[in-house]
């Protein structure tokens, strides 16, 4: 299990004053001390926190892989077209939102008509660039995800992580798009509002090989620092395994 931490927050407290600190490309860096398998960044168009050189850096001085999630802006993909992260994830953005609400519906009509998925995703291919979709865990979805021909794709686990303790069906559901995936021959990855509490049920579905956790293990560095925070991340991943 590849365990890919978010530093979005990091620059979110950075970016409240507009100052140079906290700096996430340092917290980056520690996190890979603390067991982290890779990094993740998402580079909004609004750049609410992290910032085209906070990107450029954590290219040059990271010493895992870079996990680059992007909308479809032409400037962003340019950008991770001349960088070459590791691995580009598409999300869906919308200005007003506070975090990501949900994965990309490839089977509304709107997407579908839209040819800027599909030309981004050859564009970054054409790159060297491995490509993921943040997808609801809906096997129709993940089906059309086969059909634009990525490697991966990133099951969202906010619906889970909001009615674990009610209820099992969204673990149960989680568990059937991960099942699925692996059958259509997609790498299965996972993420969204995972925490210290709730993470182990998803890291024991065997299908699922990364999980990528940022806002859980900023809020616990503020208590015991982040590298000790990612440790602890680290154990809790691994034990179901």
């Amino acid at each position: 299990m590849r365990l890919y931490v978010n530093v979005d927050h990091v620059a979110t407290v950075r970016q409240a004053r507009r100052a140079a600190e906290p700096d996430p490309v340092a917290a980056a860096l520690l996190c890979e001390r603390g067991g982290a398998d890779g990094i993740t960044v998402h580079l909004r168009e609004d750049r609410r926190h992290i910032r085209d050189d906070d990107v450029v850096r954590l290219r040059e001085r990271a010493g895992t892989v870079l996990n680059l999630e992007l909308a479809t802006a032409p400037d962003i993909v340019a950008l991770a077209t001349r960088l070459v992260p590791h691995q580009a994830t598409f999300v869906p953005e919308r200005r007003e939102e506070i975090t990501t609400e949900g994965g990309l519906d490839l089977t509304s009509p709107a997407i579908r008509a839209d040819p800027r998925l599909a030309e981004s995703i050859a564009r970054l291919k054409a790159a060297g660039i491995r490509i993921s979709l943040f997808i609801n865990p809906d096997p129709a979805v993940i089906d059309r995800a086969k059909a634009l021909g990525v490697e991966a794709v990133e099951l969202h686990t906010g619906e889970y992580s909001h009615t674990y303790r009610e209820s099992a069906r969204e673990l149960d559901r989680l568990k059937r798009a991960a099942a699925h995936a692996r059958t259509v021959g997609l790498a299965v990855h996972a993420g969204h509002g995972l925490t210290y509490d709730n993470v182990q049920a998803v890291a024991g579905i065997p299908e699922i090989e990364e999980l990528n956790i940022g806002h859980s293990i900023v809020s616990r560095a503020i208590a015991v620092g982040i590298e000790q925070a990612v440790r602890e991340m680290r154990g809790l991943v691994d034990a179901p395994r």
